[in-house]
């Protein structure tokens, strides 16, 4: 066997050793005593503490504030990080979805939880979406494409680089085929619900994947008359459709609301009417003329992308609840959500506690859920646990 190659090697300070070996698999720039020397891309480095104690090996990130994502704790020579290091990788995240092989639409892969660190996977029938968020794994996105595909079967890999989390890590925005040709139309089911995606041109990944078991839940819980506000492409609205006499689906983007509308009539949900609005704007008209609901979900967009944007997020989350609470028949049902990662999970529950106090509504909390199985949550990593949602009776 080769020896290992020498890696570049990185030096923490003190704190950042101690944020590392407690589980945080993340190093800022600012806890960085000595960068590594490293000329190309998405470079794996081995990280050492300030004593030279070796601590593990990551991908290093040259221009993001986010300079070190740990991949293992072990050495070059007991884990060397080759393709094969990142197929077993793979095959794990793949193998731990088992339980899960009944849907066609869910997350493969998620980032840090599945030890791929800002790597992300959707499966939306036979074709697949891949995001990169990290330099490391930018720069491996071709060959990763492609043991998915050898892995899975699809018939195509998208890649949605096009987030804004792609500007935090200094890398461009793209959005293209890494596999297949032609369209990358596809669908999946959410339940009985079918819905239709294109890959290459819808929001985020296609779908919100991570809603999935909240939209299943939601239709459960729900009845008589209903309100879906944020409804992207119908997915709370067609769920809650099966046991509400009617839905209001309310969505800004044009192209989403169409989508939505036509979702609805290829389930045969007649029950659901689509608008064409703003959400806020909606609700305070409905607040104002005092129309009441049974059922009403709040899906906003990540209202806090940064720490220094969360008291307006919080105002703005308030007023959602609040007129909300205020549209809510007795003893009827507000499902909340927040996908707001600089939002935690106290701080929300407290938000919507006192939007309901101001509404002089005194609230049973049903549930507090989050994202589903595919979806995990890394340990050490709160930032990992960014979707909140809590089921709420307003008395």
């Amino acid at each position: 066997m080769a020896p290992p190659v020498a890696l570049p090697v990185a030096r923490t300070t003190p704190k950042g050793a101690k944020s590392l070996r407690q589980g945080n698999p993340w190093l800022y720039r600012t806890e960085l005593a000595a960068p590594p020397d490293v000329k190309g891309s998405g470079a794996v480095v081995l990280v050492v503490d300030s004593q030279g104690n070796p601590i593990g090996q990551a991908l290093y990130a040259r221009r993001s504030p986010l300079a070190l994502r740990l991949l293992t704790r072990k050495g070059p020579a007991e884990e060397p990080i080759n393709d094969a290091f990142f197929r077993r990788r793979l095959e794990a995240a793949l193998a731990r979805r088992a339980m899960l092989s009944h849907r066609d639409g869910l997350r493969l892969v998620h980032g840090e939880a599945d030890q791929l660190p800002g790597l992300f996977v959707d499966r939306y029938g036979s074709g697949l979406t891949l995001q990169t968020l990290s330099e490391g794994m930018d720069a491996r996105k071709e060959s990763l494409a492609k043991m998915l595909v050898e892995l899975t079967g699809a018939t195509h890999v998208v890649c949605r680089d096009d987030a804004s989390g792609r500007d935090f890590e200094g890398l461009t925005r793209e959005s293209r085929l890494l596999h297949g040709q032609g369209e990358a139309r596809f669908t999946y089911h959410e339940g009985e619900n079918r819905f239709d995606v294109d890959l290459l041109g819808d929001m985020k990944t296609g779908a919100f994947l991570d809603q999935v078991d909240n939209h299943l839940r939601a239709g459960e819980l729900a009845r008589g008359e209903a309100l879906d506000l944020f409804s992207y492409h119908g997915g709370f609205a067609l769920a809650l459709s099966r046991h509400c006499t009617s839905v209001v689906a309310v969505e800004q983007d044009e192209k989403a609301a169409a989508r939505a509308q036509e979702n609805a009539r290829v389930n045969g949900r007649d029950n659901v009417r689509v608008e064409h609005a703003n959400a806020f704007d909606v609700l305070r008209r409905f607040d104002t003329e005092g129309q009441r609901f049974d059922t009403i979900v709040l899906d906003p967009p990540g209202l806090a992308k940064r720490r220094e944007g969360l008291a307006t997020a919080l105002r703005a989350y308030h007023e959602l609840n609040l007129r909300a609470f205020r549209c809510l028949k007795p003893n009827g049902l507000l499902v909340t959500c927040s996908c707001s990662g600089k939002l935690d999970r106290a701080g929300f529950e407290e938000m919507v506690l006192a939007a309901a106090m101001d509404a002089k509504r005194p609230v049973q909390i049903l549930e507090r859920r989050g994202a589903g199985l595919d979806h995990p949550v890394l340990g050490g990593l709160l930032e990992t646990e960014y979707l909140k949602a809590l089921y709420v009776r307003a008395l």
